[in-house]
């Protein structure tokens, strides 16, 4: 690593990590920054092993303040999702500091529990957008999302953005829908609300969309863009609609304005989405 590295942290704040993943993530980006002008430092803690998680939640807490507030770190990157931030959320915010505010944030997932809480609490630069282990996956998506990470700009942004200057989120819609009514839920008034999804049956979208499209706070919102909900698990009987009608139903019945879709999902086309505005 040279003095001018670009250096980003890839931190796991959810399930476990394998080394092997780190490794092959390690490996292309030797193979496409082969002058080292970015790199990336797994944080030791990834490869923690507690039950389901990446280590304990105190353990997995500490390595994201730790890189979080590192000057010589200059972005964060969440190396995977699964489950397992919102339990270290809470504790981690209070204690950023403002060398962490100044940083940049790329991930989606259950990484969305720690970008909401800490988009409520004012960060700026943050992103839903391909993680750290979706690099060895294709070329496009990694070296767009490290183009965000680096510049904070990138030609692998969310398409709608372009033209629409409202404010932004991006979620799985089983977090944003699990954060609603809890201290991790940011104000999203006049926000554009992408939502995507992965292994869930339809009807299980159907109640989630009930409940988030039954709040106050989400009612508030400027819009629905629906993005990829991929592997839709079986049901027996079939439930009849598919994602993107149940989505309508709920944004007609609750009088929110359905937009669209959006290029995000659980796959290696998944776009930036920048939180708040461009």
């Amino acid at each position: 690593m040279t003095s001018n590295s670009f250096k980003i942290g890839v931190v796991c704040a959810s399930s476990r990590f394998s080394k092997e993943r780190a490794d092959a993530v390690e490996a292309w980006m030797a193979e496409h920054h082969p002058d080292r002008d970015v790199v990336v430092a797994f944080h030791p803690a990834c490869f923690l092993k507690h039950g389901h998680f990446a280590g304990d939640d105190r353990a997995r807490a500490d390595a994201f303040v730790e890189f979080a507030n590192d000057p010589r770190i200059d972005a964060i990157w969440f190396a995977r999702g699964g489950y397992g931030s919102c339990r270290v959320a809470e504790s981690v915010i209070p204690r950023l500091n403002a060398v962490a505010r100044k940083k940049r944030y790329l991930g989606y997932s259950d990484a969305g529990s720690l970008l909401a809480g800490m988009y409520k609490a004012g960060f700026e630069h943050l992103a839903h957008g391909p993680m750290a282990s979706d690099s060895v996956r294709d070329d496009a998506t990694a070296k767009g999302a490290l183009a965000w990470l680096t510049t904070g700009r990138s030609d692998w942004i969310e398409p709608s953005l372009a033209t629409d200057p409202r404010p932004a989120v991006a979620f799985n819609l089983t977090i944003i829908d699990q954060l609603l009514g809890t201290d991790l839920e940011p104000d999203l008034s006049g926000h554009v609300l992408m939502l995507e999804e992965v292994s869930e049956a339809a009807y299980r979208i159907d109640r989630m969309m009930f409940h988030l499209t039954g709040q106050n706070s989400i009612r508030r919102v400027a819009g629905i863009r629906l993005g990829r909900v991929s592997d839709v698990t079986p049901n027996d009987p079939d439930f009849g609609q598919s994602p993107d009608e149940i989505v309508r139903y709920w944004c007609l019945r609750s009088g929110i304005e359905f937009l669209g879709s959006a290029d995000i999902g659980h796959d290696h086309f998944n776009k930036v989405v920048p939180f708040g505005r461009r």
